[in-house]
């Protein structure tokens, strides 16, 4: 059996806990990372290092952790990089600097880890002893956006087409790079925990925003948490075998984007009628605008 060692972002809770379980479940090499380590405790004493990295530090900084990750096991061969966080309120509502360092952490943070890792992961897939991957966080908000939720949709769609590139990029050095996209999952990401970056709501609020769909999809967010339809260990089986070609993964490519979930599917196939529907009415037209060969 290949040995695999995992470099995970944010694996203090959600996803990245969940897929630091399962690896370790799997005999696999786990090397944790939180800003606090001290909210690793779980996952070392499961056997995983642990090792505080900020997805938002500076380069020189990013790149000093990437080593020190890659000496600790003397490799890398999975990196999985699931940190972010849900920014709610309208447009208007959020202020630059909300939106500055939610686009901070849920994009730039998936090419700040990318940039940083790519020497080990090229280094490892050099070796041939069984798949590589750098694994991204999309969104079934990849596909489909709504009032309140522009900001943290418009994001989600960033990193999946960020990682469609990448994944090109990388091909030739043998590293596969995938965008899970889950759907609604139950984790701690709609909770408000003081202290937390979870659900992170503007701190402005516009009375003109008091009725209508900002103040629904507001509302609805403290309804459905707990209640979404996903269960995140379910993801994270699925998401270490497909990233090691093992159990469901078997005999298959490392997508370039991963769908998890019903609801993801059907926004997946909503979003695909609503374009074809979108080109029949305006090709005619599109077309007008061509220039003359």
């Amino acid at each position: 059996m290949a040995s695999y060692v995992w470099f995970i972002t944010a694996a203090s809770s959600g996803f990245g806990k969940s897929i630091a379980l399962e690896a370790l479940s799997r005999g696999h090499k786990v090397i944790a990372t939180a800003r606090d380590t001290s909210s690793l405790t779980l996952l070392q004493e499961k056997g995983a290092a642990v090792l505080s990295v900020d997805v938002n530090a500076s380069e020189e900084n990013l790149a000093a952790k990437l080593k020190e990750a890659s000496e600790i096991h003397g490799k890398i061969t999975h990196v999985v990089n699931p940190a972010g966080y849900i920014l709610a309120g309208a447009v208007e509502e959020a202020s630059q600097r909300e939106v500055l360092n939610h686009y901070a952490t849920n994009v730039f943070g998936v090419a700040n880890i990318a940039r940083a890792a790519a020497p080990y992961l090229r280094a490892s897939a050099k070796e041939g002893d069984g798949p590589v991957a750098y694994a991204a966080f999309g969104s079934l908000g990849s596909y489909r956006s709504g009032a309140a939720l522009a900001h943290y949709c418009s994001s989600k769609a960033a990193v999946s087409l960020l990682t469609e590139g990448l994944a090109e990029e990388w091909a030739p050095f043998g590293i596969s790079v995938c965008c899970v996209e889950p759907g609604y999952t139950r984790t701690e990401f709609l909770s408000t925990e003081a202290g937390k970056e979870r659900r992170v709501v503007a701190k402005r609020s516009l009375e003109v925003y008091a009725e209508g769909p900002v103040a629904a999809y507001k509302g609805a967010l403290d309804q459905f948490n707990g209640k979404q339809l996903g269960d995140v260990e379910k993801c994270a089986r699925v998401i270490v075998d497909v990233l090691t070609q093992e159990g469901v993964g078997e005999g298959r490519k490392i997508p370039v984007r991963l769908p998890l979930g019903s609801d993801t599917l059907a926004a997946v196939k909503e979003n695909a009628e609503r374009e074809l529907a979108m080109v029949r009415e305006w090709e005619s037209i599109a077309k007008l605008t061509d220039g003359d060969n």
